[in-house]
């Protein structure tokens, strides 16, 4: 029986992704949300929609390190599907009770972090696979001011660059984790009406299932597992210019270690 886990599971996309996968009874699937109300919402229509019980959900915020880890910890299973799916774009700057840029927390370093600390877990579960959800827009990395401390915070500018951060990533971790049988792709999933697009100042034109089409395609088909550190777009994949400059991934992953090693305490 294979087991996904879903992070930013009760927003537009995140549900979409939820859905599609519990429509494939052979999944027991589990939902990583802040906002218990919102999780039981969605978890109770998820299950009802795709008539698969076996959807259930986590409480976590994942802009805090030590409660992704704590997840970590409490999870008895191997995993085969890890979907990062959380993404924020708030209007003004705002840290995280550790000091962190919201954004760069939620949208970079929970990527990390969930990718590092279910590791354990995706191994046991070998062959699995890591999928990130990243964008098409994408670019404005600066890895000497990935917090915006020096530059002036843009929300449009740091979302850019967390879904740049994320397609290089995929492409550090694709190459770490490839001996312990874990692929690592990225995904665009198109541009869904939702929250985020929102406070993007987009309206977004797809609907939340053209939007998970890709994720879950990742997570069901044999592309997301005969590949690894590659980009797709539209069922397909596509070239990634930002899985050139190696100097820069490394630059990328060594940045987020530190982060990692910041024995923070929730």
């Amino acid at each position: 029986m294979p087991t996904a886990l879903i992070t930013g599971a009760t927003g537009a996309i995140g549900e979409a992704i939820a859905l599609g996968l519990a429509q494939h009874p052979e999944f027991d699937v589990h939902l990583v949300a802040r906002n218990r109300a919102k999780a039981e919402r969605v978890t109770e229509r998820v299950r009802r929609e795709s008539g698969n019980p076996k959807v259930r959900y986590h409480l976590c915020d994942l802009s805090r390190r030590a409660e992704i880890y704590a997840l970590a910890e409490k999870w008895e299973r191997p995993l085969h599907v890890l979907i990062n799916n959380a993404a924020i774009a708030p209007r003004r700057r705002q840290e995280t009770p550790e000091g962190i840029e919201l954004m760069f927390a939620v949208n970079v370093l929970s990527y990390f972090w969930m990718t590092r600390a279910f590791t354990p877990h995706l191994a046991a579960g070998a062959p699995s696979r890591v999928i990130n959800v990243a964008s098409y827009w994408a670019g404005d990395l600066d890895l000497s001011d990935l917090e915006f401390k020096r530059r002036r915070y843009n929300n449009g500018t740091a979302y850019r660059q967390s879904k740049q951060a994320n397609r290089m990533l995929t492409v550090s971790f694709a190459e770490r984790l490839r001996p312990l049988g874990i692929a690592v792709n990225s995904c665009h999933p198109g541009d869904v009406h939702s929250t985020l697009s929102h406070d993007l100042g987009f309206g977004g034109s797809m609907t939340p299932e053209a939007g998970a089409a890709t994720p879950v395609w990742l997570a069901t088909s044999p592309a997301g597992i005969e590949n690894t550190g590659q980009y797709f777009a539209h069922l397909r994949r596509e070239h990634d210019r930002f899985s050139e400059d190696r100097q820069a991934i490394e630059a990328l992953h060594a940045a987020c270690e530190r982060y990692d090693t910041l024995q923070i305490e929730g």
